[in-house]
């Protein structure tokens, strides 16, 4: 077995994928099956690297001093991934990922690179920016942080998102929820704040922590972390809904209302608005006491109010305990199902009907399945943007426990009292889209998970891809080489069939295609721009190939 060149902490240059750029990084491991090296660059970018795009530093060093050459403008990197590599989704993809888009993901529209040196060797220095009496430090070729954006666009946020939610709740419990009936009546400090809703809220997390912490469904092991470890996770999400559901089958026999949802809908929001702050403000003071390599690189700002906002701590836990997988697929994902169900017999007690509507029976099917599906896949979203590079910290915990149930929910709420009758074609219509959107979404994911956890796996040599100078590949087979993002297109077929219920009489309960329309049209402009800067010629070469995309060009 030929011996390992580079050693694991070795520092040493490494070329820029698609490009003739050295630059200092850090040797993480090597992968002997596939003769990877994987190295960290100062920005926080992983990448694996051949050995032949690896030198020694001194040597390097030695040798671009005897030459002398013009090199052509740097390039700008990102940690953008590529259309194989994107994100299945979590439970957590919410509003708050659009504004730490805002706040991390920003960059300037133009920015003349400069002149490189007679040495090919870039240092990454860091770049001290002043916004009026504070620093925001970040790296020069990182995406930048905009003065306006940090750290007034992480109060703005803290604010707005937690207002927009009880608008929402406020304005959907109109009788006309119309824009034009906007701002709802403010009612009284007392409307916000019930003890025993409080209490249900606290039962209910507590209930989701007892059947994550049983010794029963697999455990999996997550992607690596910059320090080569591999934390395991308890995937029994599956088993945690069949039991929360047999809970409350029992408990509806044994005469509990459940209607109790509808009629304190906004109390219980306020409550879990309550509990999400008071976790986050844990997660950031547990997080000052933690190791420099048990932070996330995207909250370690040394600004309190980022940090506090994006997440200080990448996997904070208590002993075996994960809190931020458990609040990614637990208390809000199955809550979303537990209070659609509630609201199906909020709308039997109101309209006096035997049965639910069509509408709100596809509306509960509909996101069910959604639900069933990410918890049967679990094991997914342990190779996401959130559990692989973001701290834990009041952007994922509202998410999870305030955003998701009580936003993903208001098409069901909104049905209670203005309900909308469904024509058997506009049935069969809106079930079809919906299946044919579950399977471009669950097809288009399973090739692109199993691609991307062993693209040498026997099962997928049919799939067709491109090479890239970073050693990996990009998918152009299966639905990946039909259009760009196929998940995504999956994933608007399924909003769309959600809102259609619904009708067309007002706009509120379509605020979740809107936002996932904004989210898209955000996404596919970064992967654009960045993709090409971090695959060069290969990227040009998927463009030409995968012709097709979910959103038109008009940037």
């Amino acid at each position: 077995m030929p011996s390992v060149k580079y050693q694991r902490g070795e520092m040493v240059m490494g070329r820029w994928p698609g490009s003739s750029l050295y630059y200092e990084v850090k040797v993480l491991r090597y992968d002997a099956s596939s003769q990877l090296y994987t190295v960290i660059y100062k920005d926080g970018t992983e990448l694996e690297l051949k050995e032949q795009d690896i030198k020694n530093a001194a040597g390097f060093q030695t040798r671009s001093r005897s030459r002398s050459r013009s090199r052509s403008p740097g390039r700008r990197r990102s940690r953008s991934r590529s259309p194989a590599r994107t994100t299945r989704r979590s439970s957590s993809r919410t509003a708050a990922a659009v504004a730490t888009a805002a706040i991390t993901e920003s960059a300037p529209t133009s920015r003349r690179d400069a002149k490189l040196k007679d040495t090919p060797e870039v240092r990454l220095s860091p770049l001290v920016m002043k916004c009026g009496k504070l620093n925001i430090i970040k790296l020069t070729t990182s995406a930048s942080l905009l003065c306006f954006v940090l750290p007034p666009g992480a109060y703005f946020w803290l604010l707005f998102l937690p207002a927009w939610v009880l608008f929402l709740v406020l304005q959907v419990n109109l009788e006309d929820p119309s824009l034009a009936n906007f701002p709802p009546l403010l009612p009284p400090f007392e409307a916000f704040w019930d003890a025993q809703a409080l209490g249900f809220v606290i039962l209910w997390v507590l209930f989701q922590v007892l059947l994550y912490i049983l010794p029963v469904g697999k455990l999996s092991e997550g992607m690596p972390l910059r320090s080569g470890e591999r934390l395991k996770y308890r995937t029994n999400g599956f088993f945690a809904i069949a039991v929360s559901a047999v809970a409350v089958v029992a408990a509806v026999h044994q005469g509990v209302d459940l209607t109790y949802i509808h009629s304190h809908f906004l109390q219980l929001a306020t409550a879990s608005l309550l509990i999400s702050v008071l976790l986050s403000i844990y997660l950031y003071v547990r997080s000052r006491y933690a190791a420099p390599e048990q932070l996330a690189l995207g909250g370690n700002s040394g600004n309190v109010v980022y940090d506090f906002f994006k997440g200080h701590e990448l996997n904070p836990r208590i002993k075996d305990f994960d809190l931020k997988f458990f609040c990614e697929m637990r208390p809000g994902l199955i809550g979303w199902c537990l209070i659609n169900f509630a609201m199906a017999l909020a709308e039997m007690k109101e309209q006096s009907l035997n049965a639910p509507s069509y509408s709100m029976i596809l509306v509960n099917l509909f996101q069910l399945l959604y639900v069933l599906d990410g918890l049967w896949n679990e094991e997914a979203i342990l190779t996401t943007m959130d559990l692989m590079h973001d701290g834990f910290g009041f952007m994922l915990a509202f998410g999870d426990l305030v955003w998701v149930p009580f936003t993903y929910t208001l098409q069901a709420y909104y049905l209670v009292s203005h309900p909308n009758l469904l024509s058997l074609p506009a049935l069969a219509a809106i079930v079809t889209l919906k299946l044919v959107g579950f399977y471009i979404f669950r097809k288009s994911n399973s090739e692109k998970n199993a691609f991307r956890r062993n693209p040498s796996d026997p099962k997928l040599s049919h799939l067709k891809t491109i090479p890239t100078a970073t050693g990996k590949s990009l998918l152009v087979s299966g639905w990946w080489g039909v259009v760009r993002h196929p998940n995504y297109l999956g994933d608007l077929m399924m909003a769309l069939a959600w809102s259609l219920p619904c009708g067309f009489s007002h706009l509120l309960p379509w605020h979740y295609m809107i936002y996932f329309i904004i989210l898209l049209v955000h996404r596919d402009s970064r992967d654009m721009s960045e993709c090409r800067r971090k695959y060069g010629s290969a990227w040009d070469e998927y463009c030409r190939t995968v012709r097709y995309r979910i959103i038109p060009r008009v940037y």
